[in-house]
C-alpha cells in the first residue's frame, strides 16, 4: 500500500486536522472515513485515483493524527470540521465520499454547504435515522425493545463499547483484529503488512463514546427513530446521492440504505455490490473504483 505523507490544517473549530492528498488535477474527491479507522484506510483508493483526480482524505477529530480538543455530541459536530476543511482549502464542486459513520458526516456537510458539493457518495453508510444501540440482557444479547442513546448508558455498554475501550487501553491488537475479521473483513483480509498499518491507525482513535453517542442520536429524516425526532435536514442536501452497499455487509443493514434511497427518491441511486461486505476497499477495490469513476 502506497503511503501518503500527512499534512495538517488549523480550523475555526480550534482543531488541527490531519489529511493526505493525491493527484493535482481533475475533479475534487474528498474521502471521509468511518468509526475505528482513519485516512490510512483510503490510501489504496487514493493511489487508484491520483492520475485523474485531486483526492483528499482527512482524519476526523479524535481519529488518526488529528487533534481532539472538544467533546463531540453529534455527527453534525464531526461535520463542522469537514465543512470548514472544504472552506479553508477553497475546494469547489466536491465529490464527497463517506464510509460507514462517515456517510452520516458527509450528509451533514452536504446539507450545510450545498453550493460546494457536486455529488455525495455513501459507502455502506449509517442510515439517515442513525445506528441504534440496545440495552443488553444477562447473556449480553440486545433487548430490541430498549434502545439506549445517552452518553451515560452508551459509555458502559458491555458488548459494543467497553471491550473496544479496553482493547484501546491495552493496545490489544489481537482482539481488534478478531473484531475486524468477524465484522468487516469476514470475506477478505488485507495483507499482513497493510493490516499492521491499519491497526496502527485504528488505535489512534480517542473518541469512541462520542461516535457511538452521535450515531445513536443521528436522525436527519422526518420520522422519529425511537429515541429522537427527525430534524428533516436531509431536505437540505441538494446534490445527487450515490448509495453503495455491500450485499454481505454485517455491520450496517441493507435496509438502512434502502430507506435512504426511498426518502431521496430520484435524487439518489442505490448500487448494490454483490459478494462485498462492509469493506469494498478490501473485498473488491476495482468495483469501487469503476463505480466512482463512472459517476464523478
Amino acid at each position: 500500500m502506497k503511503q501518503y505523507p500527512i499534512k495538517t490544517i488549523d480550523l475555526d473549530t480550534h482543531e488541527t486536522i490531519a489529511y493526505r492528498q493525491s493527484g493535482d488535477h481533475g475533479p475534487v474527491v474528498l474521502l471521509v472515513h468511518g468509526n475505528m479507522s482513519s485516512s490510512v484506510h483510503w490510501q489504496v483508493l487514493m493511489e487508484r485515483l491520483e492520475n485523474d483526480y485531486q483526492v483528499y482524505a482527512l482524519d476526523m477529530t479524535g481519529f488518526g493524527d488529528s487533534t481532539y480538543h472538544r467533546q463531540l455530541e453529534s455527527l453534525h459536530d464531526f461535520s463542522r470540521d469537514v465543512t470548514n476543511f472544504i472552506e479553508k482549502l477553497a475546494l469547489e464542486n466536491v465529490n464527497i465520499v463517506g464510509w460507514s459513520t462517515g456517510g452520516g458526516v458527509v450528509l451533514e456537510t452536504a446539507a450545510d454547504i450545498p453550493d460546494k458539493i457536486q455529488k455525495v457518495f455513501l459507502l455502506d453508510s449509517v442510515g439517515i435515522q442513525g445506528y441504534p444501540m440496545f440495552e443488553k440482557d444477562a447473556a449480553f444479547q440486545p433487548i430490541l425493545t430498549r434502545r439506549i442513546h445517552t452518553r451515560e448508558d452508551i459509555a458502559v455498554d458491555p458488548v459494543q463499547v467497553l471491550p473496544i475501550l479496553k482493547a484501546y487501553e491495552n493496545n490489544d491488537r489481537a482482539f481488534m483484529k478478531m473484531v475486524w475479521n468477524a465484522t468487516i473483513y469476514q470475506l477478505n483480509q488485507p495483507s499482513d503488512a497493510d493490516y499492521e498499518i491499519y491497526l496502527d491507525a485504528i488505535f489512534k482513535q480517542r473518541n469512541l463514546v462520542d461516535v457511538d453517542v452521535a450515531l445513536a442520536n443521528f436522525n436527519i429524516s422526518h420520522q422519529h427513530n425511537g429515541v429522537v425526532k427527525g430534524n428533516g435536514r436531509i431536505d437540505l442536501v441538494k446534490a445527487q446521492v450515490v448509495i453503495m452497499h455491500g450485499a454481505k455487509d454485517l455491520t450496517v443493514p441493507m435496509s438502512d440504505s434502502e430507506y435512504t434511497k426511498n426518502v431521496l427518491k430520484d435524487q439518489a441511486e442505490l448500487v448494490i455490490f454483490d459478494n462485498v461486505g462492509h469493506s469494498v476497499l478490501t473485498d473488491n477495490l476495482d468495483l469501487l473504483v469503476d463505480t466512482l469513476v463512472e459517476r464523478i
